[in-house]
């Protein structure tokens, strides 16, 4: 179930009850995909506290508890009687390029599928795929750095997610 209504915001917020991570986490989440994505910057202004309460019918506490993590992180700072505002970045690539990766990723979806994958198996084979690479680029950066790999292989495509 997906919950969601746009605000003045730039930024929609969603829930799904059902995916086991705490409600305010989604937000920092979502704010943190918008700012990899492009779709926020410096400046731009999340949707109130009350918009938020209103549209997803959650606690006021738990939209306070987002907004403040993201505080922590660096991310945004609360303006008294303004609201919240963008105010750090993430590193994101161009729209060009995420245009090229989104076509790429829609068609190996669709092969995905095509070989019989249901959605839990998509997010499993993915999710495994996507820790193989990340370990297998931290310990070729560590070989390239001159840090010893104690003789530790790179590990096969294949590890259980």
């Amino acid at each position: 179930m997906t919950i969601e209504k746009q605000s003045e915001s730039a930024l929609g917020f969603r829930l799904d009850p059902g995916s086991g991570v705490p409600t305010y986490l989604q937000l920092v989440q979502q704010v943190d995909q918008a700012l990899r994505l492009g779709y926020l910057s410096h400046g731009d202004q999340l949707p109130t506290v009350k918009d938020v309460v209103e549209t997803l019918a959650i606690n006021p506490n738990t939209v306070l508890k987002a907004y403040r993590e993201l505080e922590h992180r660096g991310l945004a700072v609360g303006r008294p009687g303004q609201g919240t505002f963008i105010e750090g970045t993430l590193r994101h690539v161009g729209i060009v390029e995420q245009n090229a990766l989104r076509k790429a990723l829609a068609d190996w979806l669709h092969t995905a599928d095509a070989a019989g994958l249901d959605v839990d198996g998509i997010e499993a084979l993915f999710t495994s795929e996507l820790r193989d690479f990340q370990e297998n680029r931290d310990l070729g950066r560590r070989s390239t750095s001159g840090a010893r790999t104690s003789g530790r292989r790179p590990k096969q495509s294949g590890a259980v997610a």
